[in-house]
């Protein structure tokens, strides 16, 4: 029965060329023989997985498979059903081989009668392994707008150790924080990737955010933007005072320069902070309150 390539690699027939190598590289890395040396079967389905991938990395070889079933159905190969895999095999494995070298960032070594070999046949066999470094990871660490501002600290626990992650201050959503070497762990030899804590800053009360800018609403009574006076605005630090010119309407606003966030990477510099007035009218008027009100109306 032909074999399908496509099950083999858990990915469907329309599969992209780059969804093909992730699952390859995913799925290389969990079956090699290295990484699995109490599993008899690993190398076989090891095997497995580096064959489909020959056929299906390679445009011509993988029409031809979808047409056929068969990446060489003349059977050149020599396998039942053109499989490679069958008996007589002749592969260049120079292609695959520099594929495990990009991907993985190491060299394949074997020893043979030559002395150490640089490039060895990929599907696995005595004295030959191959050098995978660990996939990276990222976790989402929620913080406060208070917190993007100031910076701030969180700890995670991994195994029976602390890691620190030290969030800089004016991070923003989508910030990463790089702990080296604290990813999945390599295979033969390779290294470890690294953690990346993402930042995602929680929506605030209070203030509106556009990158190193913030927006916050302002109340001043109607009497205040009539005549002028002035109004205190919230910042991320410590409350300033803004002076109110008569006649402001509402929905006006005023810039307050470097009242903003800090800039990442730069926390000496700030943004700025935009005070947007919202006029306020009194409510529940007295009979009294009304007959001024309506004395003044005439006035104008």
């Amino acid at each position: 029965m032909a074999k399908n390539y496509y099950d083999t690699l858990g990915v469907k027939k329309d599969a992209s060329d780059k969804d093909i190598k992730s699952a390859f590289r995913k799925m290389a890395k969990k079956y090699h023989p290295d990484a699995n040396p109490d599993d008899p079967t690993a190398e076989a389905k090891f095997k497995e997985i580096n064959e489909a991938y020959e056929v299906l990395s390679d445009k011509e070889k993988r029409e031809m498979y979808d047409r056929f079933g068969s990446a060489n159905p003349q059977g050149v190969w020599g396998g039942p059903g053109g499989s490679p895999s069958g008996g007589g095999v002749n592969v260049d494995f120079g292609d695959i081989g520099d594929i495990f070298e990009n991907l993985f960032g190491g060299t394949a070594r074997g020893r043979g009668r030559g002395g150490t070999q640089t490039r060895a046949n990929p599907f696995g066999g005595a004295g030959v392994g191959f050098r995978m470094d660990g996939a990276d990871l990222t976790q989402a660490v929620p913080i406060t707008l208070q917190e993007a501002y100031t910076g701030t600290t969180r700890l995670i626990t991994k195994g029976d150790r602390t890691l620190r992650a030290n969030i800089p201050a004016g991070a923003m959503t989508g910030t990463k924080v790089r702990l080296a070497g604290e990813g999945e762990p390599g295979a033969g030899g390779g290294k470890s990737g690294d953690l990346y804590m993402v930042v995602e800053v929680q929506p605030d009360s209070q203030f509106e955010r556009d990158g190193s800018n913030l927006t916050a609403e302002v109340k001043v009574d109607m009497f205040t933007a009539l005549l002028g006076g002035e109004a205190e605005v919230p910042t991320l630090g410590r409350p300033v005072k803004l002076k109110i010119p008569a006649g402001t309407q509402s929905g006006r606003k005023f810039r307050l320069a470097g009242k903003g966030m800090p800039i990442l990477r730069q926390p000496d510099q700030h943004g700025d902070l935009y005070a947007r007035v919202l006029v306020t009218v009194p409510t529940n008027l007295s009979d009294d309150q009304r007959a001024a009100v309506e004395r003044l109306k005439a006035l104008f």
